[in-house]
C-alpha cells in the first residue's frame, strides 16, 4: 500500500482516484498532525466486508471446511453430463 502526505494526495486527488478505483490499491494518507487514514474504493470495502462476514460466521466457514474435504478427497458432488453441458452452454 502506497503511503503519501495529505498535501500530495490533495495535488494529485485524480491520479489516486484512478488508482484506487480502478487499479483496486489503497492508499494510505497522512494529515500534518501524522494521523493516517486510508482510502479504498467502494468495491474494495464491500467485498472486504463480505470476506469479514463470511470469516466471522462460524456456519459458513464450517461448510467451507466440509466441502473443501469433500472436494479433495473426490467425495463431493459429481454433476452428471447433461448438467456439465448444461452449465457449459451458459
Amino acid at each position: 500500500m502506497d503511503s503519501v502526505s495529505l498535501n500530495r494526495f490533495q495535488e494529485s486527488l485524480k491520479d489516486w482516484i484512478t488508482k484506487i478505483t480502478q487499479q483496486h490499491h489503497p492508499i494510505k494518507v497522512t494529515d500534518p498532525q501524522g494521523q493516517d487514514f486510508v482510502v479504498i474504493s467502494a468495491e474494495d470495502w464491500e467485498r472486504e466486508q463480505e470476506t469479514l462476514y463470511i470469516l466471522q460466521n462460524q456456519d459458513l466457514m464450517q461448510q467451507i471446511a466440509r466441502s473443501m474435504e469433500t472436494h479433495g478427497t473426490q467425495r463431493g458432488y459429481q454433476p452428471s453430463s447433461e448438467e456439465i453441458d448444461e452449465i457449459l452452454s451458459v
